[in-house]
């Protein structure tokens, strides 16, 4: 089996509020102080809908064979296009589990309008049992199937009122949790230049859930104390061996029991 958690970051889609409310002449700062603002008047909330939501970053913590890797996908000039199609590539590939944290209600459903909007192509992702009876009753797309394993929504019960935020899961587990950014500063660090902050912080986020995924996995039964730690240690050795200062600030705040 091979293991796929992701995460995504995005920023308010600017070309698409310039082109809808007549914004020529803004800055990229304030067509997206407008768009909250009109969110906020209509709704009470300033959380853009999905589809106006331009992604910037998808990070992945793959386990495969015996090896791990976490990494951002593309570099850090990629544009949109590229890191979706990526994204659906690795699907195409490899056919993994997908892990996310709130994936069903967030990252997916953004990346299906953004990978619609740039003509990107995704049979895999999509395929039903048309094609491929192995996914007929286990497919990326129902609810209640394990080829997508939305933690959050899983632990939950499927019930709204039981989620939980991934950064205090992470530090309820004992993982590192969130170090010093969050989804709400995303967009002033990408206005001052600060993608590749974006993208640690995007890889860390993807840590954290794939060590929650890890407990998770442990506690249905599918791997045992052992395996568990052996897990644990695979993670950090790797982290380790990257040598990254945002990834030795994760082992720092993650010792080991």
């Amino acid at each position: 089996m091979h293991c796929f958690s992701f995460d995504i970051e995005t920023i308010p889609d600017v070309d698409f509020g310039r082109r809808m409310w007549n914004l020529d002449g803004l800055s990229d700062a304030d067509v997206g102080t407008a768009m909250t603002f009109m969110r906020q008047q209509k709704t009470g909330s300033d959380f853009l809908p999905l589809h106006v939501q331009r992604v910037v970053a998808i990070s992945v913590a793959f386990r495969t064979g015996d090896s791990f890797r976490v990494w951002t996908l593309g570099d850090r000039d990629a544009d949109e296009a590229e890191i979706i199609r990526r994204f659906y590539e690795g699907i195409e590939r490899y056919s993994p589990e997908l892990v996310s944290w709130n994936g069903s209600g967030f990252d997916l459903p953004v990346l299906h309008y953004r990978a619609l909007k740039h003509g990107i192509q995704a049979p895999r992702y999509w395929e039903m049992g048309d094609n491929d009876r192995e996914f007929r009753y286990n497919n990326y797309l129902s609810r209640f199937h394990w080829r997508h394993i939305d933690l959050m929504d899983v632990l939950a019960g499927f019930q709204m009122r039981g989620r939980a935020s991934l950064d205090q899961m992470a530090v309820m587990l004992g993982f590192p949790g969130k170090l010093g950014m969050s989804g709400d500063k995303v967009w002033p660090c990408w206005l001052d230049g600060g993608i590749d902050e974006i993208r640690n912080y995007c890889e860390t986020d993807v840590l954290n859930t794939y060590l929650v995924y890890l407990r998770f996995e442990f506690m249905r039964g599918n791997i045992d104390a052992v395996g568990l730690e052996k897990e644990y240690d695979l993670v950090r050795s790797t982290l380790q061996s990257m040598d990254q200062e945002h990834l030795n600030q994760f082992l720092d705040a993650w010792p080991a029991d």
